[in-house]
């Protein structure tokens, strides 16, 4: 059974169903309208791993899993929220009674479709006939985008809404993202903020707050997000972006509380574990974080959603507890990831740090402190970045609690500290790296107030008319 004037032949499609019949009949189905290859997997998992390094012009997914801690929803939130869906994928969400409600209103957010089951041949096609119509239409859109000309791209997405011409409000979303990717914050904001005018979804006001954190209006942007949670609590990525402005404010606590509700509401989702594992690592609560970044590690070593800080910080940890097989276990993960990329520097450099880690743990000092003298060297390299900061002197910290003492760490932790520490929320993460070692924490936010001092100086000068001496401050 073909789909008239729609030749599917060259198109890869993903079938997502853990129940062996319905995916059966979904594939045979697809196979019947002349697609050219499908591939179907039981788990979310594995389906994860297929659309992270394979690109598919069709996915089917079924909403729930029973047993498991995530939904096709939460795994499709994933892969956008991080980039590794093509706008161009086409998404179907596939649905029984019980979640249609919920299923149908995030397809009318994001305009992807959804079929309920139990469904005919017939539906199905329709659902297909419908999604290739919006492909064809915003083609100019996505190869725009594909040709990573953003602005170009931007610019359609923006002509299409102003138009309301078919699609226009799946064109205005994806506008605004390339429009916060471009930096042209104010843009977004009033782009996402038309709308919302125009017909109220919560993806709108939500973008209406990232583009006002984004522009620095962090009282704005939570006045925003409060309103959208109290109007929608299990929103998830709501209580991201609202993690992030209480980061951004320097309210730890809080941020921590918002990053553990957002993982509990989606417990399988591999940024929001980092994001929690990573917020518990430097409040210093260690046990939360093991539990956190371990799981974090075992879901999502394999995924481009994974970020390798999160093994560097899980070695820190369990050095403190005395996690000898630990520790190793963290340095062979990391043998794996760089045997993978081995060109890649970032993996060389924080396996580095693991690896410091570890001769620490067999008590190597002078071989520790030869590679911590070494990493010391660069401080004032304009690639040593805040995440290198972060990693040496949680290292120093190591040391000093080892009782081994460098000469040059006074100066090293002075320097780190007014290089980095430019902001309340940077300078308190930079001594949280430090907990090992109050002292040090300390003077991180010793080096913080000296920051603060020479800016309001220079400010004072510059009002002054005299912005010669800013030189001399």
């Amino acid at each position: 059974m073909a789909l008239a004037d729609d030749d599917l032949s060259t198109s890869n499609a993903l079938v997502i169903d853990a129940n062996p019949t319905s995916r059966s009949i979904l594939v045979s189905q697809l196979r019947d309208f002349g697609m050219g290859n499908v591939v179907q997997c039981a788990r979310l998992a594995d389906a994860r791993r297929q659309l992270e390094y394979r690109k598919f012009d069709v996915v089917l997914c079924e909403h729930h899993f029973a047993g498991e801690s995530m939904s096709g929803q939460d795994l499709l939130d994933d892969l956008r929220r991080n980039q590794l869906l093509p706008f161009s994928t086409v998404f179907i969400m596939v649905t029984g009674e019980a979640t249609y409600a919920k299923v149908a209103e995030a397809a009318e957010s994001a305009l992807d479709g959804y079929l309920l089951k139990p469904h005919k041949a017939t539906h199905l096609g329709e659902r297909l006939r419908q999604a290739r119509i919006r492909k064809a239409s915003l083609q100019e859109i996505f190869s725009a985008i594909e040709a990573q000309d953003f602005e170009a791209a931007a610019k359609l997405c923006l002509q299409r809404f102003e138009s309301k011409g078919l699609f226009w409000l799946y064109a205005a979303r994806v506008g605004a993202e390339l429009l916060l990717r471009l930096g042209k914050y104010d843009q977004a904001q009033k782009l996402y903020q038309a709308v919302v005018n125009a017909k109220t979804l919560p993806w709108a006001k939500l973008g209406v707050a990232r583009a006002l954190l984004d522009e620095g209006q962090t009282a704005k942007a939570i006045s925003t997000l409060e309103n959208l949670i109290t109007e929608d609590p299990n929103y998830t990525d709501a209580y991201d972006v609202m993690g992030r402005a209480q980061f951004e404010q320097g309210k730890f606590d809080a941020a921590l509380a918002t990053y553990k509700m957002a993982s509990t509401l989606t417990p399988s989702s591999i940024t929001r574990l980092q994001n929690l594992g990573m917020m518990s690592y430097f409040s210093g609560d260690m046990k939360q974080a093991e539990q956190t970044l371990d799981r974090t590690v075992r879901l999502g070593l394999d995924s481009k959603m994974f970020d390798c800080q999160t093994l560097v910080l899980l070695a820190f940890v369990r050095l403190q507890s005395a996690d000898h097989k630990g520790l190793q276990r963290c340095r062979d993960d990391f043998a794996r990831l760089i045997e993978r990329q081995p060109d890649n520097q970032r993996y060389q450099r924080l396996s580095s740090t693991v690896d410091a880690l570890y001769l620490i743990d067999q008590r190597q000092f002078a071989q520790v402190v030869e590679a911590v003298r070494a990493i010391c060297r660069q401080v004032k390299d304009p690639e040593f970045d805040y995440e290198s900061a972060s990693n040496l002197v949680s290292l120093l910290a190591q040391l000093a609690e080892k009782a081994v003492h460098l000469d040059e760490v006074d100066t090293v932790i002075e320097t780190l500290g007014l290089r980095f520490a430019g902001t309340r929320a940077l300078a308190e993460l930079l001594a949280g790296s430090a907990n090992a070692h109050p002292i040090y924490a300390e003077r991180i936010r010793a080096a913080h107030l000296q920051v603060l001092k020479l800016a309001e100086n220079a400010m004072t000068l510059s009002m002054g008319g005299d912005p010669r001496q800013l030189s001399k401050t």
